[in-house]
């Protein structure tokens, strides 16, 4: 116990680069649910076309990155891609964000096609009655209803990509996964960081759980009103 309150006293200075590392996650996890949304919200759109080729092409995008590991993804990305055009360095953290929404995109395209779907198909027939064309339709009328519906689901999404952006230390973004590593070779003691970061990591998710849970209740009591 000595030798454990001894290591976490020699890392202290240290504590507040690790945890300033929880801006980045963020960040990286807020950039990418941006991408993931307007893409998953074309990929669904898409999805429930008429049009053959659009809807292929959407389901066989979102069969690839839901069907491959993440990690893969993101290796191919920054190592793989940038090496086959001659592309030099490139910024981890923007491919971070980039793969990261590219990912998303392809769950959120399903979370949000399970929304329209969701949505009284008496509200596409009245605007058909109306005359209002199809994309206008969804724009203003559908989508404002499906967006409503899966708000939770959309929170867990991004509660989701803030707890897998951790991989993001291997490609060297310095997010709290990579910093304690960092930390844990400077010292040569691993435990005290890595449960900084830990606790770091289950501290925001709670947050963000609880977030979460106030968003459900705020339209569960707005659909009973």
């Amino acid at each position: 116990m000595e030798q454990l309150i001894s290591s976490f006293k020699t890392i202290a200075p240290s504590i507040p680069y690790i945890i300033n590392g929880i801006w980045v996650t963020l960040g990286i996890a807020l950039g990418a649910a941006i991408i993931g949304f307007v893409l998953g919200t074309l990929l669904s759109l898409c999805k429930i076309s008429n049009v053959k080729l659009l809807n292929g092409l959407a389901r066989g995008y979102t069969s690839i990155f839901r069907g491959t590991p993440l990690i893969m993804q993101l290796a191919l990305a920054y190592f793989a891609v940038p090496q086959l055009f001659g592309l030099g360095d490139v910024n981890a953290t923007t491919v971070a964000i980039i793969t990261f929404g590219l990912n998303s995109g392809a769950y959120m395209s399903e979370i949000i096609r399970s929304g329209i779907n969701a949505v009284d198909k008496g509200q596409f027939e009245a605007a058909g009655a109306l005359g209002v064309g199809y994309w206008p339709m969804m724009k203003d009328i559908i989508l404002p209803q499906a967006i409503k519906n899966i708000l939770p689901a959309m929170m867990n999404e991004f509660i989701t990509l803030t707890k897998d952006s951790a991989i993001v230390s291997t490609i060297a973004v310095t997010d709290m996964m990579r910093r304690s590593q960092i930390v844990s070779a400077q010292y040569y003691t691993y435990f005290p960081p890595m449960f900084v970061a830990f606790i770091m990591y289950y501290l925001v998710i709670l947050l963000l759980t609880f977030i979460g849970g106030r968003i459900e209740r705020r339209l569960s009591r707005s659909d009973q009103s």
